[in-house]
């Protein structure tokens, strides 16, 4: 599930062992004094406050604060945690953060337990046997085949629920990713109770571009970078004639979010921004996927899970998996590409202009695939923080 996304060395093996040390014995000689439960949450890797994990930390904060304290962990390299007064915010790796984990009753993760509740986890999870871990993953697995490092090995282990947005889910993480039934759990994605469904928009003005993230391009070099097909497409796509010249006629933005495991990238596409064709990147640290997600009206991707957002939405979709065969090939995915995506699939760039023309020249403001949300989708209700508060801490 966890990936080389940090850096190597990053965590000092001699300072985690004595943190870790002295926070297990000092958890193991104090008690809780107010009587509440601690859950520790975290996601994107302590890197942003998003998605399925930060959405049910506010869902505690607001509705078990007498039963439960919540705690955010996130990366102390960033500064959101402070910008946005995030509550009970928590550094990774620091002393407090080994301490709550051994005194946590719950952790609550949306990637890696690794990198979004406690660093170097692996390595002493034995001492650990009480708290109740949950995976509450972090968009539906359907695009990329699960990568099974050998730290995560131990940590699928010991994990102790699953969550999952689906009996479709359920079904891959049974067969696909061989969890024990008694681990998975079918009580929707937090992320989703964010709107209601079925809200298209009136027209089509905003539109979001975003396209996932692949480990094989994080190890290159800047000229490797700026000459992959990862990065050609993109430019290809922002200087296309017909797509320019679509959006200045039509008055419509084109607004780019990197993914933000891409955020290393960042620097490479800036100079990209086109404000005379209304393109424009979006900050990477002031405009959240949440605020992405409700200000466009349709998505231009390749695979990227905010696409089951706007199937959950009933938003029009474009698909552009220019690296397909070579995706296939290094990484997988569970669903056929040619025949189970929910949006008008393009093979080319040009492709692409001929879909956009099509949904603006056509006012087509729907998901003409929205049927087929109920294959992915069990719950429509909004209540899928509630569900899973119920399942875990049976509150």
């Amino acid at each position: 599930m966890s990936v080389e996304l940090k850096e190597k060395g990053r965590w000092d093996p001699l300072k985690v062992f004595s943190k870790v040390s002295a926070a297990y014995l000092l958890a193991f000689f104090t008690k809780k004094k107010d009587g509440k439960k601690i859950a520790l949450v975290g996601g994107n890797l302590g890197e942003k406050y998003e998605d399925n994990a930060a959405v049910y930390h506010k869902y505690i904060l607001n509705n078990h604060k007498e039963q439960v304290t919540a705690y955010w962990m996130y990366d102390p390299k960033t500064s959101y945690a402070k910008d946005q007064k995030i509550e009970n915010a928590v550094p990774l790796g620091s002393f407090k953060n080994y301490l709550l984990f051994f005194q946590a009753d719950y952790t609550f993760h949306g990637h890696s337990l690794l990198y979004d509740i406690v660093p170097s986890a692996d390595k002493f999870l034995f001492l650990n046997r009480k708290t109740l871990i949950t995976h509450v993953s972090h968009g539906i697995e359907g695009f990329k085949k699960i990568l099974i490092q050998k730290e995560d090995v131990p940590l699928l282990k010991r994990t102790d629920y699953f969550n999952c947005a689906s009996q479709y889910e359920y079904d891959l993480k049974l067969n696909e990713w061989k969890i024990p039934e008694q681990k998975l759990i079918i009580t929707g994605f937090p992320r989703f109770d964010r709107y209601p469904p079925n809200q298209p928009s009136k027209e089509v003005k905003n539109i979001l571009m975003m396209m996932t993230w692949r480990e094989w391009l994080f190890d290159l070099t800047k000229d490797e970078f700026t000459d992959s097909i990862y990065f050609k497409s993109t430019v290809g796509l922002l200087k296309h004639e017909g797509i320019q010249k679509l959006l200045s006629e039509h008055g419509i933005h084109l607004n780019i979010a990197l993914h933000p495991f891409m955020k290393k990238f960042e620097s490479y596409f800036t100079d990209l921004t086109d404000n005379e064709h209304g393109i424009k990147f979006l900050d990477f640290n002031h405009e959240t996927i949440e605020y992405s997600i409700d200000h466009n009206d349709m998505l231009l991707t390749d695979i990227t899970s905010v696409s089951w957002d706007f199937l959950y939405l009933n938003k029009p979709i474009v698909f552009y998996m220019f690296d397909q065969q070579e995706y296939l090939e290094r990484r997988g995915a569970y669903l056929n590409m040619d025949t189970d995506l929910y949006g008008y699939k393009a093979d080319s760039i040009d492709h692409v202009y001929e879909y956009l023309k099509k949904i603006i020249e056509e006012k087509i403001t729907y998901n003409e695939w929205y049927p087929q949300a109920n294959d992915y989708i069990d719950y429509f209700d909004q209540d899928n923080c509630k569900r899973l508060t119920k399942r875990v801490m049976n509150l």
